[in-house]
């Protein structure tokens, strides 16, 4: 079920006894970075979801804390009593046969609103919480939103029974701070997968991107970097490539954020150098095309704490064509060590861009099938096997 009760609505368990694993969607699911690993969990009869509530969760952790409480509360009450009354409903069951057994949260910003349900839901309701970035460590967050994300974060991690987490790093840290974690990772999505080759021709690469399809020499490179574009960028790092490579075309795919880098020499460069294709946010189709007709991927983060946590999609989905991804020295890429080449300065980066030139005739095939098996169910098996284990009815899954 999702909530408020005037959303579109998913498929509801039967009431049987059996306890529910209630998801809460911190954003609507059709926007959801993880859409299709809850889609996946969505599929189980005895999971459901729930919108974000009328005040959204970012806001309401800004509130303070008493005011916070009373709203979190009441949308506690809310939220458990239209599910009960919802699914005894339609299943001919009374409301004290609906058993809120899981409340699972996907962001720490989620942890006052989840506290009060597992209160309610009684004894026996667990909260898990999924840890899929280091958002307290965000570039955009002010430090007292930090110092308050980083709050919630404790109060979550502190008080959930099985913390899941998107990378190793972040895996790491909970461990480091005497708590109990474990893996699951993303999956590759709906990301397209056509065949990698033949390689895309120059019109149909400029027809995307004009510029895309410039014709590069024998050792010259085509690099991709696929996602946002702006303070999280090292646009020093990418200067210096660029300029000791003059050979390197760079395709820059994604929306460019001028205003985040107002006074940043090095961006002012790339945005003008000749070597760089700015092509613009895309589609995922449009994406994958540039894909083929690149030889490699490139991430070029920053290495921060915001950074060093995170695992990127950008990985997986150039793995998809058959592309590595040469990263910085960051710790969450480390789990997907198949998809990437860790280059820990700008001479590892430039040796690796020159072993990669002319690799998109020769797409790694073997990376390929390894990111094709990172599907939802896959990467869910540990989340399915503890819902089991909790009683929840997965429908065999």
């Amino acid at each position: 079920m999702r909530y408020p009760p005037t959303a579109r609505t998913v498929s509801l368990p039967v009431v049987t006894g059996r306890p529910v694993a209630l998801l809460l969607l911190p954003r609507a699911l059709e926007g959801f970075i993880l859409r299709d690993q809850v889609e996946d969990l969505l599929e189980g009869p005895g999971v459901i979801a729930a919108d974000p509530p009328r005040v959204p969760y970012g806001a309401l952790a800004r509130l303070p804390a008493g005011l916070r409480e009373t709203i979190a509360s009441g949308q506690a009450r809310r939220l458990l009593k239209t599910l009960r009354k919802g699914l005894a409903r339609r299943h001919g069951g009374s409301r004290s046969d609906v058993r809120i057994g899981v409340v699972v949260i996907f962001h720490a910003v989620q942890e006052p609103l989840a506290r009060h349900l597992v209160r309610r839901a009684g004894e026996d309701c667990e909260l898990w919480y999924g840890r899929w970035d280091r958002y307290e460590a965000a570039h955009d967050a002010a430090p007292p939103l930090r110092a308050l994300l980083a709050e919630l974060h404790e109060r979550a991690a502190t008080a959930s029974a099985l913390t899941f987490c998107a990378s190793v790093e972040l895996e790491r840290q909970e461990r480091d701070a005497g708590r109990d974690a474990v893996l699951v990772g993303l999956s590759g999505g709906d990301f397209p997968a056509p065949e990698p080759l033949p390689v895309p021709t120059a019109a149909e690469l400029d027809a995307v991107a004009p510029g895309a399809g410039t014709a590069v020499t024998d050792g010259e490179v085509v690099a991709l970097s696929l996602g946002h574009l702006g303070r999280r960028t090292d646009w020093a790092l990418l200067r210096a490539l660029c300029e000791r490579r003059p050979g390197l075309r760079l395709l820059l795919v994604g929306e460019r954020h001028d205003d985040e880098m107002p006074d940043d020499p090095d961006f002012a460069w790339v945005r003008d150098a000749p070597q760089v294709v700015w092509c613009g946010r895309r589609s995922d189709d449009e994406a994958a095309l540039l894909l083929r007709g690149a030889d490699v991927g490139l991430l070029p983060f920053r290495v921060d704490p915001f950074n060093d946590a995170g695992l990127p999609y950008r990985i997986v989905k150039a793995a998809k064509l058959g592309r590595p991804t040469i990263t910085p020295d960051l710790a969450g890429v480390r789990t997907w060590e198949q998809a990437v080449e860790v280059a820990p300065d700008l001479d590892a980066f430039a040796a690796a861009l020159d072993r990669a030139a002319g690799a998109r005739h020769r797409p790694d095939l073997e990376l390929r099938a390894w990111a094709l098996r990172q599907t939802p169910r896959r990467v869910n098996r540990p989340l399915w096997d503890r819902l089991r284990e909790r009683g929840v009815d997965t429908g065999g899954r």
